[in-house]
């Protein structure tokens, strides 16, 4: 019987005959639903005809129509079905506690597939207990820290084995990727990286003067200024930039070609994605970060000597002679050391996040963020490593 003029037959007691909605024919054998009562009184709902998308809406409002429970849903006169009928048979089982009888093996592997999320969606639901849920997401945080650990280990060790490879033969060194990548990480940064230094120094040496002139020890501000620029801040912030900037961009550029299957056509064609990718990248931040670290030291002492010719009356030539006489030189050494060091640890955390990329474009928003918070946690913690361990030698 056509979806348009489908009814419900059944035996005494049943309500009127249900109509489908006015619908087109777009498809054969459109589908009827027919509800009859048993021997022992309960209701077999039987469908015939292709439970399939063309049809949803009919047979959606048709199901919602049954005005009485049902025991079984027979789907032995289905001559076709897709996941919209099957989710449609799955969620009238479900809301009348029915048995689903004489289903094809198409049905049978549709409605299990359903069946199966379904049962994961509850389980995470089930999961909303704070007495659960507390633990449990403690030990698959715990869980996936350490697999992190392990995937970081053996992409390091990718790297490494790159790195020999190349050293073995230089002529395998991308040199045009390696020079792109330092405009990209050192040069289009400058504006950014100065501006910011800049004005770094300003607060600097204007919060230290408030304080310092407390003690008529306003002239020690040059000393303040200078040896936090040199030794500390300049390469700290910048490589916070650099994280922000090119950190974020490498976790997206690699995730962007994860999920377009560039890597895997590189891996086909013979090419290694991390000689390619990720070693152009690291040796670009690792060959950039002392420089930009210096330049942002330099222009947080010309902003602390602006501000300073102004509310401390000390001349912008005779600060900057100062911090050549109070400035020792171990503090640009220990900042110019530090630097490789956090270009190494910002361009790993960015390209080892854009390799873990599965699945979509969300995940690609995901990793991108990961990288950068990991990649500044990391600098911090090794730059407060950095300066116990410079104390402990005695450059303090």
């Amino acid at each position: 019987m056509p979806a348009g003029a489908g009814r419900r037959k059944g035996g005494a007691g049943l309500a009127a005959p249900l109509i489908f909605p006015h619908e087109p024919v777009v498809a054969a054998d459109p589908p009827d639903l027919t509800a009859q009562r048993e021997a022992d009184g309960s209701v077999t709902l039987r469908l015939t005809g292709a439970l399939v998308v063309a049809h949803a809406a009919a047979v959606d409002a048709a199901l919602r129509g049954l005005s009485e429970p049902v025991a079984r849903v027979d789907l032995a006169g289905v001559t076709r079905i897709d996941t919209v009928g099957a989710w449609l048979v799955r969620r009238t089982a479900a809301e009348h506690d029915a048995e689903v009888t004489h289903a094809d093996e198409d049905a049978r592997r549709l409605l299990a597939a359903l069946h199966g999320g379904a049962a994961r969606a509850e389980a995470a639901a089930g999961d909303s207990h704070l007495v659960t849920f507390v633990p449990a997401l403690v030990g698959r945080t715990l869980a996936g820290g350490w697999r992190g650990v392990l995937l970081l280990l053996g992409f390091l060790g990718e790297l490494l084995v790159a790195s020999f490879a190349l050293l073995r033969q230089p002529h395998r060194i991308r040199v045009k990727a390696l020079v792109r990548q330092i405009e990209l990480v050192g040069v289009d940064a400058l504006a950014i990286v100065g501006l910011m230094s800049f004005l770094i120094g300003i607060v600097i040496a204007q919060q230290g003067a408030v304080q310092l002139k407390q003690f008529g020890a306003e002239i020690y501000t040059v000393n303040l200024t200078g040896r936090l620029a040199f030794r500390e801040l300049g390469v700290l912030m910048t490589a916070i930039m650099v994280a922000g900037r090119s950190g974020s961009a490498f976790a997206a550029e690699i995730g962007t070609m994860k999920l377009t299957e560039e890597v895997d056509a590189m891996r086909t064609i013979g090419v290694s994605p991390v000689e390619a990718l990720v070693l152009p990248r690291v040796a670009a931040a690792m060959l950039m970060l002392p420089l930009l670290g210096f330049y942002a030291s330099v222009a947080a002492v010309i902003g602390g000597a602006m501000i300073s010719s102004v509310t401390l009356d000390i001349p912008f030539v005779s600060f900057l002679m100062r911090v050549q006489e109070v400035v020792p030189m171990y503090d640009l050494w220990v900042g110019l050391l530090k630097g490789p060091v956090f270009g190494m640890i910002v361009a790993l955390t960015g390209c080892f996040q854009g390799m873990q990329v599965r699945g979509n474009s969300e995940e690609v928003g995901r990793r991108t963020t990961q990288a950068v918070v990991q990649a500044i946690f990391i600098v911090i913690v090794l730059d407060a490593f950095f300066a116990v361990f410079f104390s402990q030698v005695g450059w303090i």
